[in-house]
């Protein structure tokens, strides 16, 4: 065994006969968005003013009405709640713009604020900039006030809408497509020409990634509660599918392939309020931080991404109440993960190989040299300075080289005494592990069934509040 400190990030170079299993891989701009973990979506358009969350497309213009709109206010608030992007929902079902669309009757061109010479997306993607936060935009298809919404016509809309977005308010980070699909004013239903949209985003901006039920960069994670499968795989097929109604059931985007054909990781989208738009009569009914703990435990802390939907009120900004979640919430997280207790520990690496019938892990370790197993099964052991009370373990895996770990089990010991296992399959990213506090001073990973090299790049442990852990 060779030996190694333990820092937050333990970096393993090893090389031992695997099975060289080609592996989906994600791409630089889709490793790029694993990075930013947890951002802002903003619901903000008529529905604000009508008291709706699914507008009918009918309302006039001047319903939206902003008294005191400050994008910055929302930059400062996101950055504050240590939120990395904010996704604004540029158009809703409605068919409202909240900029200036030439392809469109129904904008903010048309309303009352600022006397019509206001641009909402101008206002944020400057204000984003300013901030240093990635700006991001919602735009649905559906369109419930377009008249050409139902003939091929609306696609060319769409297409010129979207081309407008990247023109004018690029960079765009993540472009954010609804796949709902209902009747626009003439009673028709459209037929979205999906691979169209796509070639069209790709031409104007690689960098972007698109999510949808599907991809082809990010998928949903089959539910608005905010929670990744505990098992989730950053692999899913897609051929056959679409957003929207032909999209794959739930369950499988909220878990993934394991053996999937393409790399299309979990977004977990979920609002701080009951409704996605604002209602003042919920103004009371805010996510408390420890319920937005839960939501990032459940989401970053299974491999995904957590985009939190807070939306601005009828002043046009993030409600005082919301703010003060989120900043209780920004709190709770740094006090949890602010003392990794794993900073003086020491490390050690081995492998084992699975040589018995019956499936079960044979603890042998073998020289790193030996060409004798086919199988990469990657352990390592971490021994702490002084015996420590734990009740949190966060583990971290190479994506950048696939996916590859399908089981783990964490034995942990007090000197000789072992007091507490747990387990598990998909690691990804990030995996947060929280378990009944335990005394210990060591603890075993072993990664069963691992299909590739350098699995494990980081590994922390921390004693977060008792009341926040898995029972």
């Amino acid at each position: 065994m060779r030996k190694l400190f333990a820092c937050i990030a333990l970096l393993f170079s090893v090389s031992l006969m695997s099975q060289k299993t080609k592996l989906p891989l994600p791409t630089k701009y889709q490793l790029a968005w694993h990075e930013q973990e947890f951002y802002l979506f903003i619901h903000f358009g008529p529905n604000t003013f009508t008291n709706k969350e699914w507008g009918h497309g009918d309302e006039e213009a001047e319903v939206f009405s902003p008294t005191a709109l400050d994008c910055r206010q929302w930059c400062r608030v996101a950055r504050a709640a240590g939120a990395k992007a904010i996704i604004v929902t540029a158009k809703h079902h409605d068919g409202f713009c909240l900029w200036p669309s030439k392809f469109s009757a129904h904008t903010v061109r048309e309303s009352k604020w600022k006397n019509g010479k206001g641009d909402v997306l101008k206002e944020l993607s400057t204000a984003c900039k300013e901030y240093g936060l990635k700006f991001g935009v919602y735009i649905s298809p559906w369109d419930r006030n377009h008249p050409d919404y139902g003939t091929e016509k609306y696609n060319d809309v769409f297409v010129g809408m979207m081309k407008e977005l990247f023109q004018n308010y690029g960079p765009i980070w993540e472009l954010w497509w609804d796949g709902a699909n209902g009747e626009g004013p003439n009673g028709k239903r459209q037929v979205y020409d999906w691979k169209r949209y796509k070639e069209t985003v790709r031409k104007l901006s690689p960098s972007t990634v698109i999510f949808s039920d599907v991809g082809p960069d990010i998928r949903w994670c089959g539910n608005e509660n905010g929670i990744a499968g505990e098992t989730n795989w950053n692999y899913l097929d897609t051929d056959g599918f679409e957003p929207g109604a032909k999209a794959p059931k739930q369950d499988i985007l909220n878990t993934g392939n394991a053996e999937g054909k393409y790399w299309i990781p979990a977004e977990c989208d979920v609002s701080i309020r009951p409704g996605w738009f604002y209602h003042k009569e919920e103004d009371s009914q805010v996510k408390s931080p420890e319920k937005l703990f839960e939501l990032y435990l459940k989401s970053v802390g299974r491999g995904a991404n957590l985009l939190l939907n807070v939306p601005p009120d009828r002043r046009g900004l993030i409600n005082e109440n919301d703010e003060a979640a989120l900043q209780g919430f920004k709190k709770l997280k740094d006090e949890s993960f602010g003392i990794n207790l794993l900073k003086q520990a020491n490390t050690y690496y081995q492998f084992t190989r699975n040589d018995l019938t019956d499936g079960d892990i044979s603890v042998k370790t073998l020289d790193k040299d030996s060409k004798t197993y086919s199988i990469n099964l990657q352990n390592f052991i971490v021994e702490l300075p002084q015996a420590a009370k734990v009740n949190c373990i966060v583990l971290r895996e190479a994506i950048h080289k696939g996916q590859s770990i399908r089981k783990f089990k964490i034995v942990m010991n007090n000197g000789e005494k072992v007091v507490r296992e747990i387990s598990g399959s998909s690691v990804g990213r990030k995996r947060i592990l929280t378990f009944s506090s335990a005394t210990i001073t060591s603890f075993t990973v072993y990664l069963e069934d691992s299909k590739g090299d350098d699995n494990i790049i980081g590994v922390s442990a921390y004693l977060i509040d008792e009341k926040h852990v898995e029972k």
